[in-house]
């Protein structure tokens, strides 16, 4: 992540990414969606699917969702991939790398050790 110092044009920039990572450790599974986005309801559905019941923020429902998302961008280090999941406070990444984290069997723990899941 971006070193944020105190200067003011820093700390404007830095402002989302500690943001992010702010809203990204206050539940156990977070995601950063668009209402509109299939992609994104998808990943909601394959959450509550699995009985977690993940945080999530909508960004275009959000006055300043424009920069949250570029914030995410940065963390991604690629363009705009909505949504982007946060498990236990650290980056799984877009709906690809959720996808391929349940595919070989690594989210369910993922999930267990940030305290999502129980069973």
């Amino acid at each position: 992540m971006q070193h944020c110092d105190n200067s003011v044009r820093q700390s404007a920039a830095c402002e989302p990414l500690e943001r992010v990572m702010r809203l990204a450790s206050g539940s156990a599974v977070v995601i950063f969606s668009v209402s509109s986005c299939c992609m994104c309801h998808a990943v909601k559905r394959l959450f509550c699917g699995m009985g977690v019941n993940p945080s999530v923020h909508e960004l275009d429902q959000d006055p300043r969702g424009k920069e949250i998302e570029r914030a995410l961008m940065t963390l991604l280090g690629s363009s705009s991939a909505m949504p982007v999941v946060f498990i236990g406070g650290k980056l799984v990444g877009p709906m690809d790398r959720v996808m391929a984290s349940h595919i070989n069997g690594t989210l369910v723990p993922l999930l267990k050790e940030a305290g999502a899941l129980w069973l």
